[in-house]
């Protein structure tokens, strides 16, 4: 299988993508985010 530069480019574009969309799901609502504060409760009068 021989996959032109421009192909092999798109394939590495979309991974880089999606492997950083899936970071950011998991540090938003997996086990990381217990140690997010939310800064709208700490000003809260």
């Amino acid at each position: 299988m021989d996959l032109e530069p421009a192909m092999m480019l798109g394939i590495t574009f979309c991974a880089a993508v999606v492997a950083i969309t899936g970071m950011a799901i998991y540090t938003s609502f997996g086990p990381p985010s217990q140690e997010l504060d939310d800064p709208f409760d700490d000003h809260e009068d």
